[in-house]
C-alpha cells in the first residue's frame, strides 16, 4: 500500500488514501477495512465451494449402472472363452505341424553343409571362392530360419466371438510420432564392404551432432557415417576379422565415450570390450560373452553377458569383476533371472533395462535392485501388440517410455510401463525394403531433435523416421 492525498474511491471524499493492488482503486483507511472484509467474505465463499466440491467427490462410488455394464462383460467373457480356447487349439495343432515340416527342411539343410564342411577340413582342398560359398549358404539359413516362411496369422473377415464394443471418454495424451517412411543415412547399397555399403549392422551410436557409429557386424569393422555423407569412414577393425589389437571379429555393439572422444566396442567372437582411441587399441575386458554395451550418465560401464545371463556394471579404470546389476540367478523365466539378455539402456536413475531376448520381453532392474519388473512384452512369443518376438535394442526418452526393436515382428515398439500392450511406431508393414518397411531390425537410437535410428538388419542400412512436429 502507498499513501496519497486523494478521493477514496467509496465515500468520494478527499483523504489520506491508500492503494489497493489488487483493484488499483484509492481507499480511506475506514473503506479500506470494508474492503479488506469483503475479500476476506468472498475467498471464504471460495473455500466452501472447495470443501462442498471435495466431499461430493470423495463419496463418489460406481453406480448401478456401471456394476451393470460390468456384469454384462463377464456375461459376455464366459460365453465367449470355450469357444476362443477350441478355436486356440485348433490354431496351435497347425502352428507346430506347419513349424516342424519347416525345421526339418532346415535340419537338411545343415546336415548337408555340415557334410560339405567336413569335406572341406578333412580334405583341407579349398580355396577363397568355396568359403564364400559356405559363408553365403549360412548367411542364407540364418535369414531362412530368422524368417519362416509357411505360416502367419492373419484376421478373419469374419470373427467367430460376437464382439462388444465399450467406448470411454477418456482423454488420451499426445505422444510423439515419426513419419512414416524412413530416410536411408547410412548403407542401403546391398550387403558389401566397400564404404557405402553395410554387412549386418548391429548396434548403433548416434552423437550429439548426429554422426552414426555402426557395428558392421560381418565386416568385423566400426564406421562413422558423418551427417549426411554418402559413405561412411572405418574408425575401429576393417582389418579383416582376426584377433589381433587391430582387427574385430563381429562386432555387436559401440558406444562413444564423448569425454574422452573413445570408442568402446563388444568385441563379440573375440570374448572381449576393447576400446580405440585415435586408432591405438587396449582391451578393456577380457573372456566375457558379450552381447551388448551402455553406459550411464556417470560413465560407467554395463555389459551383458549373454551365456551367463547377467549384466555387470564396470567403473571406467576398474575392469576386474564387475558388479551385477541385473540376472546372475541362472538361466530362466522368473523376474530374477534372464534368458539370453540382449541388449541395454540405463536412464537417469541408473535403472537398468534389459531386451530379455529368449523370455520375448523388457525387464526393468532399478538400481540395487534385487529381481526385475517386466515393462515391456513377456506374454509368449508372439505378433499381438502385448507380445514381442525377440526383442533386440531397447532406448527409453525422457518421459519414461520404452522403445523396442521387434526383432522377428520387422517393427519398433513403444511401451509405457503401466500398459498391458504397446503401439507401433515404425515398421509393422511386414517384412521388406521399402522405406516403410523393416527386415529384422537390431539397434535403436534417438538424436538431439527426437528422430529415431533404426540399424536395419538384413537390409543393410541405417534407417531415420523423422519425428513429426
Amino acid at each position: 500500500m502507498t499513501t496519497n492525498k486523494t478521493q477514496c474511491f467509496t465515500c468520494n471524499k478527499d483523504k489520506i488514501t491508500y492503494l489497493c493492488d489488487g483493484c488499483l482503486k484509492n481507499f480511506c483507511l475506514m473503506d479500506l477495512t470494508k474492503h479488506r472484509q469483503l475479500l476476506n467474505e468472498e475467498l471464504h465463499y471460495i473455500i466452501n465451494d472447495y470443501d462442498q466440491f471435495k466431499q461430493i467427490f470423495c463419496e463418489q462410488k460406481p453406480s448401478l449402472h456401471d456394476l451393470s455394464l460390468i456384469d454384462q462383460i463377464n456375461q459376455w467373457e464366459i460365453n465367449e472363452i470355450n469357444k476362443i480356447k477350441q478355436k486356440a487349439k485348433d490354431y496351435r495343432e497347425t502352428v507346430i505341424k506347419s513349424s516342424q515340416i519347416f525345421l526339418n527342411d532346415i535340419e537338411m539343410k545343415f546336415n548337408d553343409l555340415n557334410g560339405q564342411l567336413k569335406q572341406f577340413h578333412d580334405e583341407n582342398e579349398f580355396n577363397e571362392i568355396n568359403l564364400e560359398y559356405l559363408r553365403t549358404e549360412l548367411l542364407k539359413m540364418r535369414e531362412e530360419l530368422n524368417n519362416p516362411p509357411t505360416t502367419f496369422i492373419q484376421p478373419d473377415s469374419l470373427p467367430f466371438t460376437d464382439e462388444i464394443l465399450v467406448i470411454s471418454l477418456e482423454k488420451k495424451l499426445k505422444w510423439d510420432k515419426w513419419k512414416q517412411n524412413a530416410i536411408t543415412v547410412a548403407g542401403g547399397n546391398g550387403y558389401g564392404d566397400k564404404l557405402n555399403q553395410l554387412c549386418l549392422p548391429a548396434g548403433i551410436f548416434v552423437d550429439e551432432n548426429k554422426n552414426i557409429f555402426i557395428a558392421d557386424y560381418s565386416n568385423h569393422r566400426v564406421v562413422e557415417w558423418k551427417y549426411n555423407s554418402k559413405e561412411g569412414k572405418i574408425v575401429a577393425g576393417g582389418n579383416g576379422k582376426g584377433n589381433r589389437m587391430n582387427q574385430l571379429n563381429l562386432p555387436t555393439d559401440v558406444i562413444v565415450d564423448q569425454q574422452n572422444h573413445s570408442i568402446i566396442i563388444a568385441d563379440w567372437q573375440n570374448r572381449r570390450i576393447v576400446q580405440w582411441v585415435n586408432r591405438n587399441q587396449q582391451i578393456l575386458i577380457d573372456n566375457i560373452d558379450c552381447s551388448r554395451l551402455a553406459m550411464d550418465k556417470h560413465g560407467l560401464l554395463y555389459v551383458s553377458d549373454y551365456k551367463k545371463n547377467e549384466v555387470r556394471r564396470w567403473k571406467v579404470g576398474e575392469y576386474n569383476e564387475g558388479i551385477v546389476v541385473a540376472g546372475g540367478n541362472g538361466k530362466g523365466d522368473q523376474l530374477n533371472q534372464l534368458n539370453f539378455p540382449a541388449c541395454i539402456f540405463v536412464d537417469e536413475e541408473e535403472s537398468v533395462y534389459v531386451s530379455d531376448q529368449n523370455n520375448h520381453r523388457v525387464v526393468k532392474w532399478r538400481k540395487d535392485a534385487k529381481e526385475g519388473t517386466v515393462v515391456a512384452g513377456g506374454n509368449g512369443k508372439g505378433e499381438n501388440l502385448n507380445q514381442l518376438s525377440v526383442p533386440q535394442g531397447v532406448i527409453v526418452d525422457n518421459f519414461g517410455q520404452i522403445y523396442v526393436a521387434d526383432f522377428c515382428n520387422h517393427r519398433v515398439m513403444r511401451w509405457c510401463e503401466e500398459k498391458e500392450e504397446g503401439e507401433i511406431v515404425a515398421g509393422g508393414n511386414g517384412k521388406g525394403n521399402q522405406s516403410n518397411q523393416l527386415n529384422v531390425p537390431m539397434g535403436l537410437s534417438f538424436d538431439n531433435e527426437g528422430n529415431l535410428y533404426v540399424a536395419d538388419y538384413l537390409n543393410h542400412r541405417i534407417e531415420k523416421f523423422e519425428i513429426v512436429l
